[in-house]
């Protein structure tokens, strides 16, 4: 006879058969993709045991040696950080605001943090000393820096990615944060009143809550598309096909103005026009914020909402092929889905999810000096720059010199670093240094684009090698597919000392198939 629990008893019960932490969530996302059954009894929800155990059975441990057949018993399933729930690696201001290519902030700890155990016998850097990451990217190395009570110095030819990263580590003034977004809040509530978008979305919502319930419940739909009953494709566009006469009906019954009127920029093309109205309304509240500070949290803030209400589908906002503006059969979620029509809901979500992030950081910085410079590492100069924004540590770096680097270089031929936030360039104005970049999608892979990458990231190396500590160590985290690193460190005057590959489980393309990074460890030649 099978045993039933409930959500919560199976978290617990899964805790300890895995002897790793299970929360509620991880139990109800099983439950909602169908991989286990949901059976319901007196109104309440349960899950047969016999189907857990028989779900983790199959799937515990077996991407690790799986993995191994594929890339290599040296590989280090230790710095997978299996373990780590995601609220853990993306803990305070770590999901400040979304950045592709960044590494989770558990990798940055086992290199800076100065503790051994059984897996790490090495000790790289101690308290007090300045570490370097020439592409900052979204700050990682910064804000761990900071909370391991190490000073740190960043560099990113992206503007917008040193902003993030100083808006990461610095001190706020939380009560005028709170004060500004309250206001802003309620004249963005008080401007939609005037309007029918709101109205229409929320008829929108009724209607499609009774199509979904009737042609795709949850989670029976995806649990019949996984056992093959239904054929989804057939299924899902006749059912969008179905819905669509009633989604246009209510456009024209409130008057609903679907796209904007010229397509010129990123933000003109990617945001329907009831949306883009409300963004340009809070970008001009925005700037009448008197503390900068305040100003550019606030900017960051709006910058992470938008990027969420792009008219784009939700399988498709890494990669954006074609503006949205009808509803439409959503592959992930399984059911007829809408774009969005106002920024509202995620304006608050954001604004108190940053505070609550922000506030969370402020209990744990040390007190230590950390400032990303925007600018090329090719040819930075530290001390100078660093003298205009943080004095003391530009002192520090010419006395004291840095002790060495962590950083993560862009991938040959894999992302386009301005094109990511092109929202954030268009609606701020931020100047593009997109010919900067090292290593963009937009070059390709080809042979000349990784002899340029090797001549790029040894030029970045050397520069930095002025600032150096004579007995550095340089630690660059790369997936070098084209074996351009051994050149790179010959050509940087630099030797290999030790690589670590590390598997990478959560990727943000959620590409399931084996994928490993190696982690350089580079000394003086």
């Amino acid at each position: 006879m099978s045993e039933l629990l409930t959500i919560k008893e199976a978290s617990i019960w899964a805790s300890n058969y895995l002897n790793k932490p299970v929360t509620a969530s991880n139990i109800s996302y099983l439950i909602q993709y169908g991989r286990v059954r949901k059976v319901g009894k007196n109104g309440h929800t349960y899950i047969d045991l016999n189907d857990l155990k028989k779900y983790y059975q199959q799937n515990s441990g077996k991407k690790e040696v799986d993995w191994k057949k594929v890339l290599g018993d040296d590989l280090n399933w230790h710095l997978s950080f299996a373990d780590y729930k995601e609220s853990e690696t993306t803990k305070h201001v770590h999901r400040l605001h979304p950045y592709k290519g960044k590494f989770i902030p558990q990798l940055v700890e086992y290199f800076l943090d100065g503790h051994t155990d059984e897996f790490k016998k090495d000790v790289y850097f101690k308290k007090g000393d300045i570490v370097l990451d020439p592409f900052c990217g979204s700050g990682t190395t910064l804000v761990q820096a900071n909370e391991l009570g190490l000073h740190a110095v960043g560099v990113d030819v992206s503007a917008f990615n040193s902003l993030i990263s100083n808006i990461k580590t610095s001190r706020h003034d939380i009560v005028d944060i709170k004060k500004s977004v309250r206001d802003i809040t309620i004249r963005l509530k008080n401007f939609i009143a005037g309007r029918n978008n709101l109205e229409f979305e929320e008829r929108l919502l009724e209607e499609l809550k009774n199509f979904n319930d009737k042609y795709f419940p949850s989670p029976d739909y995806k649990r019949w598309v996984r056992q093959g009953e239904i054929n989804e494709k057939e299924y899902s566009r006749e059912k969008a096909e179905l819905f669509l006469d009633k989604y246009y009906e209510l456009v024209k019954k409130y008057n609903i103005k679907l796209r904007q009127e010229r397509d010129d920029t990123f933000i003109d093309k990617w945001f329907l026009k009831p949306v883009r109205e409300e963004i340009d309304f809070v970008f001009e509240e925005l700037k009448k914020i008197e503390n900068p500070d305040t100003m550019k949290i606030l900017c960051v803030m709006l910058s992470r909402t938008i990027r969420s209400c792009r008219a784009t589908t939700h399988s498709d906002l890494g990669t954006l092929k074609e503006p949205v503006t009808a509803t439409y059969y959503c592959r992930k979620h399984g059911k007829i889905c809408k774009p969005l029509f106002t920024i509202l809901t995620w304006w608050e979500r954001y604004t108190k999810d940053t505070l609550k992030r922000i506030m969370e950081f402020e209990k744990l910085k040390t007190d230590t000096h950390q400032y990303c410079i925007a600018g090329d590492s090719r040819d930075v100069d530290l001390v100078e720059r660093l003298y205009k924004k943080n004095p003391a540590l530009a002192e520090m770096v010419r006395d004291k010199r840095i002790k060495g680097i962590f950083s993560s270089p862009p991938y040959v031929g894999l992302i386009d670093y301005h094109e990511q936030h092109a929202y954030a360039y268009d609606l701020f104005g931020f100047g593009r240094k997109d010919e900067q970049e090292i290593g963009p999608l937009f070059k390709g892979s080809g042979a000349e684009a990784r002899e340029s990458y090797v001549n790029g990231i040894s030029s970045v190396l050397k520069n930095c090698k002025k600032y150096l500590q004579d007995d550095y160590d340089v630690f660059l985290v790369a997936n070098d597919k084209f074996n351009l690193y051994p050149k790179i460190a010959e050509k940087a005057g630099m030797k290999i000392f030790n690589k670590f590959k590390r598997p990478v489980l959560n990727r943000v393309e959620k590409n399931r198939s084996a994928y490993a990074e190696i982690i350089f460890h580079m000394k003086e030649k």
